[in-house]
C-alpha cells in the first residue's frame, strides 16, 4: 500500500459519519486558506518584503514539497487550492480588510466546526495521534474530488 493511501486510510477512519465529512467538506479548505493568510500576516525583514515574500511564500515550499512526494495529483491540487487562497489573500488586502484579524476570527471558527463533527462522530481528531495529519487533513478533501472527475491520486 502506498503512504498516501495508508495515511487516507487511518484518517478516513475518523471521518466516517456523514455530517463530520459535511463539516470537514467546508471547514478542511477554510483552515488551510485562513493558515495560509495568518501566516501571511507576520511581519518579514525589509530585505525579504523588497521582494514581495512573506512567510507564508517561504513555508509554501516545503509544504508543497511535501504533497507532491505523497501523490503528483494531490500535489498539482494543493498547489491550485495555495494559489487560490493566496489570491483571497491579496483581494482581502485590496479591500483593507485585516487579513490577520479576518483569518483569526474565521480560523477560530472553522475549528469549532471541525471539534463539533467530531462530537458527533464520536472519535478524536487524526492529529492528536500524528500531527502530520493536520496537512492529509487537504489532501484527503481533494481526492474525494480527484475520485469524482476520475482521475487517479
Amino acid at each position: 500500500m502506498r503512504k498516501i493511501e495508508r495515511l487516507l486510510d487511518e484518517y478516513g477512519q475518523s471521518h466516517q459519519n456523514k455530517t463530520n465529512v459535511i463539516i470537514h467538506g467546508v471547514a478542511v479548505p477554510a483552515i488551510y486558506f485562513v493558515t495560509i493568510g495568518l501566516v501571511w500576516s507576520i511581519p518579514v525583514p525589509e530585505f525579504i518584503a523588497h521582494f514581495g515574500v512573506t512567510w507564508a511564500h517561504l513555508i509554501m515550499v516545503p509544504v508543497l514539497y511535501y504533497y507532491f512526494r505523497l501523490s503528483g495529483p494531490i500535489g498539482a491540487a494543493m498547489t491550485l487550492l495555495s494559489l487560490l487562497s493566496f489570491q483571497l489573500i491579496y483581494m482581502l488586502d485590496a479591500m483593507q480588510i485585516s487579513v490577520w484579524q479576518f483569518c483569526l476570527g474565521l480560523f477560530v471558527v472553522m475549528w469549532i466546526l471541525q471539534f463539533v463533527g467530531h462530537h458527533i462522530e464520536g472519535k478524536k481528531p487524526s492529529f492528536f495521534k500524528d500531527v502530520q495529519f493536520l496537512l492529509v487533513g487537504p489532501a484527503w478533501w481533494w481526492v474525494h474530488w480527484l475520485k469524482r472527475l476520475n482521475i487517479p491520486y
